[in-house]
């Protein structure tokens, strides 16, 4: 779908730059200069992300940890998938994104900021996984459009090899790394492989009203 609409807000990202948030009709679109990062009429593969993880890490997952809130369809499917019990963190490095949660965009995020399983964190989740050794049962990052640093320069330290390996650190033993992607990158799964994961990856119809290519999601494991 192209670039459309009424402008809404913008939300200053921290570095340098900013997000702009659209509207048409019932449909929100995020957009970062001429990229549009997400619109709200295509989440199959946003939810994918925590539903094919939820499947690998089984029942006992307590600790997950989300990278970027988006429009919420990541935060609202890791809700159902993984167990009752399960919390949830979400770091987002762009306050205003947050704020876009609980004013325009509430009615996509239905009750998900409100549930006691679930903190918010506004930071660099990079930070947050550096600090959480053997933390998470699942690591799920959806911050740029793939492996490589579109939002922010500094998120190239999430896909860097020792990036990588801060990531296979912070998880449990049978823990998954999950990277949503627009587009393949075999580079960042032999970064992945080299970093220590046994690497699955997964093509997933994003849900477009247009015929678009599928979007990439790596699902990396670390050994039990």
């Amino acid at each position: 779908m192209e670039t459309w609409g009424t402008y809404v807000d913008s939300a200053t990202i921290p570095g340098g730059g900013q997000l702009h948030l659209r509207q048409w009709n019932q449909h929100f679109e995020i957009m970062f200069g001429e990229e549009q990062l997400m619109g709200s009429w295509a989440f199959r593969s946003e939810q994918e992300l925590a539903t094919l993880v939820a499947k690998r890490v089984g029942a006992c997952a307590d600790r997950i940890l989300i990278g970027g809130l988006g429009m919420g369809f990541t935060l609202a499917a890791a809700r159902v998938a993984f167990p009752v019990a399960a919390q949830i963190e979400v770091a987002e490095l762009v306050p205003t994104v947050v704020e876009w949660a609980q004013g325009p965009l509430a009615h996509l995020f239905d009750g998900s900021l409100s549930d006691p399983r679930v903190t918010i964190t506004v930071g660099d989740v990079h930070d947050v996984i550096i600090e959480r050794e053997s933390r998470f049962d699942a690591i799920l990052l959806d911050v740029d459009n793939g492996p490589d640093g579109l939002i922010s320069c500094a998120n190239e330290r999430l896909y860097c090899p020792w990036g990588l390996r801060a990531a296979h650190a912070a998880l449990k033993p049978g823990g998954v790394l999950a990277v949503w992607s627009a587009y393949a990158d075999d580079d960042f799964t032999v970064r992945l492989r080299t970093a220590g994961f046994v690497v699955e990856q997964v093509s997933v119809d994003g849900g477009e009203q247009i015929e678009s290519p599928p979007h990439i999601l790596w699902l990396a494991a670390k050994a039990a």
